[in-house]
């Protein structure tokens, strides 16, 4: 599993890039950690689909363990769309080993940026950080069109990437 992650996530893990050749596929993510409401959420995007999982509420130990919230969090999320179980393994089966490196695709960045904007306008629609239903916002954000990929729906191009 490859990390592209920004300097600001860089900052939070307390780490410094990888030497390994940026590689693309099915385990290339693209992470980010922004701020709203004053809280901290990691948004990670996979660089194929932009298919998008959400870690709301990071403290500085949740940076520590980032790999097993994102985990858990992909499994909850991949469930929400009824994927099947050969397919949820075949990308959990991924997640063994991790190597964190520097971003390489613009357009993900960008298509993460719009991202950030949507996902705070739904916190703030929903009431707030507390009452904000993350399954839901999970199946908002994966079911919005992206130019990038040719306004198909991210959790449908992640399952052909996954066939």
């Amino acid at each position: 599993m490859i990390f592209q992650c920004t300097q600001k996530l860089f900052k939070e893990l307390r780490c410094k890039p990888d030497d390994i050749a940026t590689l693309t596929g099915l385990g290339s993510w693209h992470v980010n950690v922004l701020t709203i409401q004053r809280r901290k959420l990691v948004l990670f995007t996979h660089d194929q689909s932009l298919f998008s999982v959400v870690l709301p509420g990071m403290k500085r130990k949740d940076f520590e363990h980032i790999e097993l919230h994102f985990g858990e969090a992909l499994f909850k999320t991949l469930m929400l769309f009824d994927f099947e179980q050969a397919e949820i393994e075949k990308l959990l089966d991924l997640t063994h080993q991790y190597h964190y490196v520097k971003t390489s695709n613009r357009s993900v960045l960008g298509s993460m940026n719009e991202m950030a904007y949507q996902i705070e306008g739904y916190i703030i629609h929903d009431g707030g950080f507390e009452t904000t239903d993350w399954g839901y916002l999970h199946c908002r954000i994966n079911e919005t069109p992206y130019k990038s990929i040719a306004y198909g729906y991210a959790w449908k191009d992640l399952k052909k990437a996954l066939s």
